[in-house]
């Protein structure tokens, strides 16, 4: 009888078995369809891609359940069908493994790295219905592999402890950056599983062998678990139409006896490997001597855990200008709203931006694309505006528009220019705008792209990788207070500001009673709050916003005096119920956002002279 899989890798170096899905890919399944489906199409060549790595001498398979979970499955319509995959799963890996063989339940990452917008009550129901119809198998044990952040991957270790005694094996998939998505150190991460309860932690995927080698060299000395190793083969390369791995079935088998030597138990391989590979580690292994693991040189104490490792130290460095927080604290602060334009022609929007510094705005805030409508970058207008004109920009970043590769590039070189203030927002969907086919990307979301903000500021990159200093960026977020149930609003509002927000900015308001109303519902927050006021430019401005664009809501008494008047006169009106709105905010906020319209800045011009005369505000001569 064959010992129980604990026992198992504290006397022997396991040999798991190689990739599923490029396998397959290899054999010529394409593509986009679900792989897991062919647990009960097809189980004769699953059943044969087991016995393929059984025969090169792996002792150890995992069930082809990867992606047999109700999220992946329902893409495919086979939602429905979550119990009968992972049950066919585990039974077809159990006939290859015959009587000296284990099995281990198979379970991915359901974010895989993108951030996907599921709370974690999902996460957990989706992992508790697969981790059930695994155990009914009785496999030997459960594999969690290709996670990139420890949240995730805590969930569904969590999960699996509420159903199950079983030995848990937990693979994080990270480069040689030695943190995890969510930013933690490899020691760190190995804690917290520790702790939840894990058996064997390691790694999978993302990286070849040496990657895996360099991320598993900042334990060594740390290592109070076994450890698996699973590294594809090498990096992808596209070639005449097909993904090809460049790491030979030969470098594995050179790599294995390193790996053991650093404390892994349980070798195999993941993308890009085939029977090949497993059959040179097996053979680097045979009469491989297992040595008992070191004691820790560095215990890992839990006082360590969630605390970023702080790279460039700038303490103490004070001096700087204040930002827009500092100044909101002490005195009323205007933020000025011009949007970049539609065109190449960037002198009028300079000149406006001149006359708003003129006025005495603190900041000029530019949209990103606003309303999915394409406009110059507000990344190189920002720069302009701060080198011309010395104004502050503050810059808005969509989630719509960029994905976590572009993101995070994007706001590396915000930091570069010395532009740190930003506003994070999700952004209207593309279809919306003037280019309605093109993709909306939104791999984060508001709270998670602030969340993210925050991470270069402790000098970590969204990869966990350190950055070698840290970013500065103050962070804003928006809040439509135009809703119905406006206490549901500010929850949301709260969560924001959980998530790291600095300050807010609002969309603009139009009704004095609402600004009171807003005043007493965010008194317990915080952080500064900056009431947006946007002029009405005339009477058909007036009810396209209130009609057509989402979060705007005015007045019917605002609609009433805006009816029918065009120009200048319109114009003129719109500033003068923007003074009466100055009038209800300025009491309550010291922060207030301006937003001009259609490039009228003479109208924002006369909304800051308003403010500075009320506050009784003589502007230097370099503001003239």
């Amino acid at each position: 009888m064959k010992p129980d899989l604990r026992s198992a890798w504290e006397k022997n170096v396991l040999v798991g078995d190689g990739a599923m899905g490029t396998f397959l890919y290899q054999k010529g399944f394409p593509v986009g369809i679900s792989y897991e489906e062919l647990n009960l199409t097809s189980p004769e060549v699953i059943e044969d891609v087991h016995r393929s790595y059984i025969n090169a001498g792996a002792v150890l398979l995992e069930s082809n359940t990867y992606s047999a979970n109700y999220d992946k499955l329902s893409k495919f319509g086979l939602e429905s069908k979550v119990a009968d995959i992972n049950r066919a799963g585990v039974r077809i890996a159990r006939k290859a493994a015959g009587e000296n063989g284990y099995v281990v339940g198979a379970i991915g990452s359901i974010r895989a790295g993108k951030r996907a917008n599921l709370s974690a009550s999902e996460l957990k129901r989706f992992f508790s219905q697969q981790i059930a119809a695994l155990l009914e198998e009785a496999p030997d044990g459960i594999m969690l592999e290709t996670f990139y952040d420890v949240e995730e991957l805590h969930l569904a270790l969590k999960a699996v402890r509420k159903l199950s005694p079983l030995p848990v094996i937990c693979q994080l998939a990270v480069d040689d950056s030695a943190r995890t998505l969510d930013g933690l150190t490899l020691p760190e991460a190995f804690h917290i599983l520790q702790q939840d309860g894990a058996d064997v932690i390691g790694f999978n995927c993302n990286t070849g062998p040496n990657g895996i080698k360099r991320a598993l060299g900042t334990l060594q000395g740390k290592l109070v678990l076994p450890v698996s190793i699973y590294p594809n083969a090498g990096v992808a390369d596209y070639v005449d139409g097909q993904y090809r791995y460049g790491a030979s079935p030969e470098y594995f088998g050179q790599m294995a006896p390193v790996f053991a030597d650093m404390g892994s138990r349980i070798i195999g391989g993941c993308c890009g490997t085939t029977p090949r590979h497993i059959e040179e580690i097996s053979a680097a292994l045979k009469g491989y001597v297992v040595e008992p693991l070191p004691e820790p040189v560095e215990a890992v104490t839990a006082e360590r855990i969630a605390v970023q490792e702080h790279l460039a130290a700038d303490e103490g460095q004070g001096g700087g200008e204040p930002t827009l927080v500092d100044l909101v604290k002490e005195r009323h602060t205007v933020i000025v709203e011009l949007d970049p334009p539609r065109d190449l022609d960037i002198a009028k929007f300079m000149r406006g931006a001149e006359a708003l510094r003129r006025a005495g705005a603190d900041a000029l805030t530019l949209a990103d694309n606003s309303l999915a409508v394409t406009r110059m970058s507000n990344m190189a207008l920002g720069h302009l505006v701060q080198a011309r004109t010395g104004l502050r920009p503050l810059v808005h970043v969509a989630c719509r528009d960029r994905n976590l590769i572009g993101t995070q590039s994007h706001l590396m070189g915000f930091d570069a220019l010395g532009i740190d203030h930003v506003l994070a927002v999700t952004g209207d969907p593309a279809r919306f705008g003037d280019l309605p086919g093109s993709s909306s990307i939104y791999d984060l979301t508001s709270f998670e792209i602030i969340r993210m903000i925050k991470q270069l500021n402790d000098g970590v990159a969204f990869s966990g990788k350190p950055l070698k200093q840290k970013a500065k960026f103050v962070i804003g977020a928006a809040f439509n207070p135009n809703v119905k149930h406006l206490d549901k609003a500010v929850e949301r509002l709260e969560k924001k500001i959980a998530s790291g927000a600095d300050y807010i900015m609002t969309q603009p308001v139009y009704d004095p009673e609402l600004i009171a109303r807003i005043a007493e519902a965010t008194r317990h927050l915080d952080i500064p709050i900056f009431i947006g006021i946007m002029p009405l430019a005339s009477g058909r401005n007036a009810e396209y916003l209130h009609n057509e664009v989402p979060g705007i809501q005015l007045s019917a008494e605002v609609r009433s005096r805006m009816q029918g008047l065009e120009g200048e006169a319109g114009r003129a009106e719109g500033v003068m119920i923007a003074k009466e709105l100055l009038d209800a905010a300025i009491p309550h906020f010291n922060g207030i956002y301006l937003i001009t319209p259609f490039m009228f800045y003479d109208m924002s011009v006369q909304l800051l002279e308003y403010i500075w005369e009320k506050q009784g505000r003589q502007l230097s001569p370099l503001f003239r």
